[in-house]
């Protein structure tokens, strides 16, 4: 049996490397992070946080959970999850949390990419700045109320958005509690 963690790198480009495990599978991973983050916050309202923008991998919009990298910033190699995760929240929406909690950690497509996000859930929510991203990002944030969350995702897919799956997650994580 080869060693399950051999790989041979096919090409590396500026943030992915496309490698092959030795079975000859093919997989992508991010370069120069350390981790993914992704942020459940409800506000005081009842409304979970959303943001949308244009994806370039699907060319339409994307509606998604706030979330992010750690670790990908010169001088912050090892900014922590929960870390990159307040930074995070607070570049896209505009909210700062009490507290961060991790919820789960999982894989984002187990047969093509390494990469594993760590979910966390913010509480005691409060809105202190715009958000809407670092430069170039144009986010566009939503306050949805949880009761009609699922209803306001099938319309956006109905017009041809792309709903990431976190959200439907999240959507689990923000009912539970």
């Amino acid at each position: 049996m080869s060693n399950l963690t051999e790989k041979t790198v096919i090409h590396q480009g500026r943030f992915l490397t496309y490698a092959k495990r030795a079975s000859g599978w093919e997989y992508v991973e991010r370069n120069n992070a350390t981790g993914i983050v992704g942020i459940v916050a409800v506000t005081p309202d009842n409304n979970l946080l959303v943001i949308s923008h244009l994806s370039p991998p699907h060319g339409k919009y994307s509606y998604e959970l706030p979330a992010g990298l750690s670790g990908d910033t010169p001088g912050q190699e090892n900014e922590t999850l929960s870390t990159a995760a307040a930074r995070e929240l607070m570049e896209e929406t505009g909210y700062e949390a009490d507290e961060l909690k991790l919820l789960c950690q999982g894989a984002t497509s187990a047969g093509m990419s390494n990469e594993v996000v760590s979910l966390y859930r913010a509480i005691g929510v409060r809105k202190v700045a715009a958000g809407g991203g670092v430069e170039g990002e144009d986010i566009t944030i939503h306050e949805v109320p949880l009761d009609s969350a699922e209803q306001w995702l099938d319309d956006k897919v109905k017009t041809g958005c792309v709903v990431d799956l976190k959200i439907y997650a999240a959507l689990y994580f923000a009912k539970r509690s």
